[in-house]
């Protein structure tokens, strides 16, 4: 099956025609820059400019960074609150032209690194965590999703643990790789505590430079780098068109 899967990050919409059997990306991704928080008007734009890019016209895979009910977007971290108790299928459909399924972003790109990745044929309870804008998650067991899992919004000294330990807080302090890991094993604490995974894949950009802070992360579980990089989030966004019913828009 043939999807375009387009994976909306806090700072940029990213798509690709997929081959849903392979996962495999069909064409070079086609990336468009948007603010943060990104305004409904802009991102709908990104949205229509990713197609016509690609002259789609079939199904859409959506990787959206927020709660989704049914078609309904819920809460919203760093895309914007703007976005909020929209009909989120509603609106990309209207701006695509096509039918469209929409998805959690981190979800997406855990299916992906289980389907195709790190994760593939793990029987066991992984949580998949990708560092960027904020941090993204994902839970499995037994090769199953469990949706809805924001663990980046877990509450920390009053805030949410993605304003301690997000990537984009790394840069933001400009802190070394050893400083930021110090922060992430604090993280991973609390996620070994609450879930004992036997597997954490870190996924996001930071998971192309492992080597110069996995060394420093202190965990009972294993802990490797997704092997799909940024690819991970439009492959999975085209797998969720694949799969039955309501669970497939999350």
């Amino acid at each position: 099956m043939k999807v375009l899967g387009i994976d909306i990050g806090g700072s940029a919409f990213k798509g690709a025609p997929v081959e849903t059997k392979t996962g495999r990306l069909l064409a070079e991704r086609h990336r468009v820059e948007v603010d943060a928080p990104c305004p409904t008007a802009q991102g709908l734009a990104a949205v229509k400019e990713i197609v016509r890019h690609f002259n789609w016209t079939g199904p859409i895979g959506i990787g959206f960074p927020g709660i989704i009910l049914g078609n309904r977007i819920g809460a919203v971290g760093n895309l914007g609150s703007n976005w909020e108790n929209k009909d989120g299928v509603a609106l990309f459909s209207r701006a695509s032209g096509c039918k469209v399924t929409l998805f959690n972003d981190a979800d997406c790109a855990g299916l992906a690194e289980m389907k195709f990745g790190a994760g593939r044929g793990e029987q066991g309870s992984v949580l998949m965590l990708t560092f960027g804008t904020g941090i993204g998650s994902a839970l499995f067991y037994r090769g199953q999703l469990f949706p809805r899992v924001e663990l980046g919004h877990v509450p920390w000294c009053g805030k949410p643990f993605e304003r301690y330990a997000s990537a984009a807080v790394r840069q933001r302090l400009d802190l070394s790789w050893s400083q930021w890991a110090k922060r992430v094993n604090v993280y991973l604490a609390v996620m070994e505590r609450v879930f004992s995974p036997e597997l954490i894949i870190i996924g996001g950009g930071v998971s192309k430079k492992s080597e110069k802070w996995f060394k420093y992360l202190k965990t009972r579980a294993r802990v490797i780098p997704a092997q799909m990089y940024n690819d991970a989030g439009i492959v999975g966004a085209a797998l969720v068109c694949e799969r039955p019913g309501d669970d497939a828009r999350r």
